[in-house]
């Protein structure tokens, strides 16, 4: 049974930051594929970031310089380090685990039950 738990949302200024964590069960993140989406009212899900088996990862252009993905093996946890936040970035955002490399495709197996991010 896979389960993926976010936390780190909040609501914070524009310009700030924060750090969502996803901690993977039944999932091994060194072995697999995970990436963080978001979804914001009326809008389509997107991805975000995405990260490979050999650390590689892969960004949406809208939040390049500004996200950072990362995992730690040790601790199975996928992260998303947020900076200058804009009021854009606000949505729910979601981890998403696999076993193939999807990237930014919407097609991921596995997902968590999202963490709210407001950016005001």
């Amino acid at each position: 049974h896979v389960q993926l738990v976010e936390s780190g949302g909040g609501t914070v200024q524009a310009g700030g930051s924060l750090r969502l964590s996803c901690l993977a069960s039944g999932f091994t993140a060194s072995a697999g594929y995970m990436a963080w989406f978001r979804q914001a009212p009326g809008k389509e899900r997107e991805g975000v970031a995405a990260i490979d088996n050999a650390c590689a990862a892969t960004y949406t252009y809208s939040v390049q310089g500004r996200f950072t993905i990362s995992k730690d093996n040790v601790k199975n946890t996928l992260y998303l380090q947020m900076n200058s936040l804009k009021p854009e970035d606000t949505a729910i955002y979601y981890c998403a685990a696999d076993s193939v490399n999807l990237q930014l495709s919407r097609s991921y197996t596995y997902w968590g039950q999202g963490t709210q991010v407001t950016v005001s």
